[in-house]
């Protein structure tokens, strides 16, 4: 097995590392690999606990198993986590994966709320990430130069695929080739199986829109591979996975790294801020020891952010000076802006009665459909809003499921449960979000989390072309429900999802050439600050409709091949 490191005691005689990560999830684990597997020496700190499988992992659990029949302690979850329990993936099974919201407190204005879901171990929420790993196109990386609003990524789609396919080729991603320039294709292992519900989508859409329905590309092993076993297909991964079968950094990156005696991985180190010398440049951090509490430093020649968007700003925002009063990198006022998140609209399907069944569809997948990007790409503009927006789902028979919505009990409630499985279909759409200045996140006034430490006040909600965009999502739903034929139809939700639900916020450091306009370059470099990194989906400078973790793990790739570069040429 690949879990389980154990928590690093620092020295008296404290080391001075070549490179410092705070963060050990899909972006730390990344510049992990390279600065190692390059001859650095590497300290990582990582704010929560190692994961233990025998003790943190449910995949194999059953409802039956567990006090609350998967139900969970509401009231627990109520009283610790109020905020993470409205993840879909925080319950009885896997709430041990997301913070106490107590002592990880944030502020927002009541009238803009926001769902700040957050995952504090080593491997952050690579646990129970939803694994779609897409590739961005020029229709991200150019958005501006298209449609004219905004400011480009200072790289192009040329850049970082070599990274892309570095990433795929080492993690294991599973889909289907389809040409499509809005979606490129990748280094895949052959992709999961469309269910029946998937298939039919397929014809019927495919018929009427023009539009490809593929598998959803995962990563999810569909074969061995580096020594990693296939998918076994128990469909429960938001709750850890005893086989290591899909990407998480415990299993995959931070193994790599250690695997060169280079790492040190130091776990329970709550990050406060980055300290300077009196020449100017970093040379550490600040953190604080989760359990105990007593305050310690930690040195390095380079100190590489990858916490997660906000985290890492926090951490910028908090590490004030005389030479960066408001922030650390913060010369340009940008620091903090242009937060993004996806929006979704949910809750959209019906039953298939021809699929109904004694039997149930053969081994449920961890992967459904997905739909990519059609509209305002070329040849299918929509001009009552900018950029666009992907559909995802799925058919399934849930025999458990069902049988919570039967009255009875004994052997003809048995046969009642097992007679006629229904089987349901269901579709999301998410849509981008474009950045906006008005976006931001800041250290609040008053509020501290349980080190001391300030907490952030996020100021963030959806804007005009959002709640176009939404109206077009809306229309091409109910158009699909319609030639799906399905029973007992539910139309999407009226409203959009709430700001940071779809944990995938993005922005307030982001990458530029301009350092007005900007807080990094291409590679997450500092403009302030040369010996000082931010590798997380805080650069991102548009979003897309696509989820961003492969992005993020492509350009802490491409970063940490840079960082090496530079150190061995003296220019750090």
């Amino acid at each position: 097995m690949r879990h389980g490191f154990q928590r690093a005691v620092m020295p008296r005689n404290q080391t001075v590392y070549d490179a410092l990560i705070v963060g050990s999830g899909a972006s730390g684990g990344w510049v992990a690999k390279q600065l190692t597997e390059q001859g650095m020496l590497v300290l990582m700190l990582e704010a929560g606990p190692p994961r233990l499988p025998t003790r943190d992992f449910t995949e194999h659990v059953w409802p039956y198993q567990v006090k609350f029949r998967g139900f969970g302690n509401r009231q627990a979850l109520l009283d610790r986590q109020p905020v993470q329990r409205l993840c879909y993936a925080c319950d009885e099974f896997s709430h041990q994966f997301f913070v106490d919201d107590h002592e990880n407190p944030y502020t927002f204005p009541i009238e803009k709320p926001f769902m700040w879901i957050r995952g504090r171990q080593v491997g952050g929420k690579t646990f129970c990430w939803a694994r779609e790993s897409y590739r961005y196109s020029d229709y991200e990386f150019k958005a501006a130069n298209r449609d004219g609003y905004g400011e480009d990524w200072p790289l192009s789609y040329k850049d970082i695929a070599p990274y892309y396919d570095k990433v795929e080729s080492f993690i294991g991603v599973s889909g289907s080739r389809e040409g499509l320039a809005q979606m490129p294709d990748g280094n895949f292992l052959p992709p999961m199986n469309l269910s029946c519900g998937g298939m039919l989508a397929r014809e019927l859409i495919g018929k009427k829109f023009g539009w490809v329905v593929m598998p959803d590309r995962m990563a999810n092993l569909t074969l061995v591979h580096n020594g990693r076993p296939a998918c076994h297909y128990c469909d429960e991964c938001q709750r850890g996975c005893y086989t290591a079968s899909y990407f998480n950094s415990p299993s995959v990156t931070l193994p790599a790294a250690a695997r060169t005696g280079r790492l040190t991985l130091v776990s329970d180190a709550v990050v406060s801020h980055v300290f300077l010398n009196a020449q100017g440049k970093a040379e550490g951090v600040h953190y604080v020891e989760r359990t105990t509490h007593a305050h310690r430093q930690a040195r390095a020649k380079i100190v590489v952010l990858a916490a997660g968007a906000l985290e890492s700003t926090r951490i910028l925002l908090n590490s004030r000076s005389s030479r960066f009063p408001e922030g650390l990198g913060n010369s340009s006022g940008q620091l903090g802006h242009y937060l993004m998140d996806h929006f979704t609209l949910e809750g959209a399907g019906g039953f298939l009665p021809q699929f109904k069944s004694s039997q149930r569809e053969p081994r449920g997948t961890p992967c459904g459909f997905l739909i990519p990007k059609y509209v305002n790409t070329d040849g299918q503009p929509n001009r009552a809003f900018l950029r666009g927006y992907r559909f995802d789902g799925d058919g399934s028979q849930e025999l458990y499921a069902h049988a919570f919505g039967l009255a009875g009990f004994g052997s003809d409630w048995r046969r009642k449960v097992r007679s006629e499985i229904p089987y349901y279909f269901a579709m999301t759409v998410q849509g981008e979000c474009l950045p906006r200045y008005d976006n931001y996140v800041s250290l609040d006034a008053e509020k501290k989390d349980a080190w001391g430490i300030p907490a952030l006040r996020i100021v963030a909600s959806y804007g005009d072309n959002e709640y176009a965009m939404a109206k077009a999502m809306r229309n091409d739903v109910m158009e699909i429900l319609d030639i799906m034929k399905l029973q007992d139809r539910q139309p999407p939700g009226e409203r959009l999802s709430v700001f940071g639900k779809n944990i995938h916020e993005c922005g307030t450091a982001r990458m530029g050439k301009d350092a007005r306009k900007s807080v990094v370059n291409s590679f997450g470099q500092l403009h302030d600050l040369k010996n000082v990194f931010v590798t997380d989906g805080a650069v991102f400078v548009t979003q897309g409709c696509y989820e961003p973790t492969l992005t993020i793990m492509a350009i802490s790739a491409r970063a940490g091949d840079y960082i090496a570069d530079e150190y061995r040429r003296g220019n750090l």
